[in-house]
């Protein structure tokens, strides 16, 4: 399962059933677990800590160092959990002082391309499109869809169960459960197709349909808006996340459409 063209450093830990193809890299410092496949030309560098069950696509890099003129070679990991797909050429760079580590979570999708930078995290089930490239400390929930192409700026957060537009381009947070596009990009309604693939009942998406109007809708300014949700709505889980997460956003949010 191991092709003899490969290179294994001896103090890498491998698991069982790992399937490594020929021309791959397998740094010092680096912890694998079982039930992998990493495929052709594969680089897993210092650092790198693989879970169970991915597969890993030809041109992937894993744990370079990152690209941030503060690092100074302190001791940082990249970790990539269970069951992720990650296609071609994508890069997963290791952390910085700042977190110490770069997280990739579970059943996650990566397409070609894609790039994680140092201290990002993200969360699990979630889908990033083809050649979308993240910064610094981004965050991204669970279950969101980055569409291709989507440039992110350091130290944004994207909300779970949403979608982005491919193309988009933000320095702000995106709010959970909402679809976000155009250019510039802004608040666009929310993910209904997405949110009743995942089980959310009409009544929930109603909730958080009518949440979404008072932030964007009403005329309110951002904390206005969010004591009127807290006074007026009960607060469900999903509208205590939406209301945390946009209190809580350092950045502020994207803003609605004109």
């Amino acid at each position: 399962m191991i092709s003899p063209l490969a290179y294994i450093h001896p103090e890498a830990k491998i698991g069982e059933n790992v399937e490594i193809g020929p021309f791959v890299f397998i740094d010092r410092n680096v912890v694998i677990g079982d039930n992998n496949k990493i495929m052709p030309n594969v680089n897993i560098l210092y650092g790198a800590r693989i879970g169970n069950g991915n597969t890993i696509f030809p041109g992937a890099v894993i744990g370079a160092v990152p690209q941030d003129l503060k690092f100074r070679g302190e001791e940082t990991t990249a970790e990539v959990g269970d069951n992720n797909l990650i296609r071609e050429n994508v890069t997963i760079n290791r952390g910085t002082a700042a977190k110490g580590k770069t997280v990739v979570g579970n059943n996650n999708l990566l397409m070609e391309g894609v790039h994680v930078a140092h201290d990002a995290t993200i969360g699990n089930g979630c889908i990033i499109g083809n050649s979308t490239k993240m910064a610094g400390e981004v965050v991204i929930d669970d279950y969101s869809i980055i569409s291709a192409s989507v440039l992110m700026h350091q130290f944004c957060r994207v909300g779970g169960y949403g979608m982005i537009q491919g193309g988009c381009r933000f320095s702000k947070d995106v709010p959970p459960y909402i679809i976000a596009g155009r250019d510039p990009i802004c608040y666009a309604g929310i993910n209904i197709v997405g949110l009743r693939r995942r089980g959310f009942s009409n009544e929930t998406i109603e909730q958080i349909h009518n949440a979404y109007r008072i932030i964007y809708q009403s005329g309110l300014n951002t904390t206005d808006a969010l004591k009127k949700i807290e006074e007026e709505m009960e607060m469900t889980p999903e509208l205590n996340y939406i209301v945390t997460f946009i209190r809580e956003s350092a950045r502020g949010i994207i803003p609605g459409s004109k």
